[in-house]
């Protein structure tokens, strides 16, 4: 089965960068990245979750962190210049991106947002995206990620 082209994809492409597709099957009841990587013997550390948060001085910001960790909201917002940033709510990601929940990708959202990856996916060969659309994700070059999305770097994860 061909895989439907997301706006991700093709900045990806535009961008000519090498990625890998992973398609999955999904259950909205449950879009945990734990799941994710289980069901598709992925290592959790190289699943990254797409936040949406909004700072009190800066607006929108996106946020890229390691399935195995959560944001730290304080350094985020010291990351992105506020002094507290909050989840954007669910309702408003779709008219603020252009995606849904469980299908938000950092690259191709309907504005450029800017975006801050977690330091760690310095440490992977490849890390895992979503691709635009619950049930696909895209494998990327940490630095071809950091590239196309024109993101900063930033420690804003925390946890074991």
């Amino acid at each position: 089965m061909a895989t439907k082209k997301t706006n991700a994809i093709r900045l990806l492409e535009k961008h000519q960068k090498t990625y890998q597709i992973i398609e999955y099957k999904y259950d909205p009841e449950n879009l945990d990245v734990a799941k994710i990587a289980t069901d598709n013997q992925l290592e959790l550390a190289a699943i990254y979750k797409t936040l949406v948060l909004k700072g009190d001085k800066t607006g929108i910001w996106v946020a890229v962190v390691p399935g195995d960790k959560t944001l730290s909201l304080k350094a985020m917002a010291q990351a992105s210049g506020n002094k507290k940033v909050a989840m954007v709510p669910v309702k408003d990601i779709q008219g603020l991106t252009g995606y849904i929940r469980g299908g938000c990708s950092p690259l191709g959202m309907k504005k450029a947002y800017p975006v801050i990856i977690d330091t760690l996916a310095k440490t992977q060969e490849l890390i895992f995206v979503n691709a635009g659309q619950r049930g696909i994700l895209v494998g990327v070059n940490p630095d071809d990620l950091q590239e196309v999305s024109q993101a900063i770097w930033g420690e804003i994860s925390e946890g074991e």
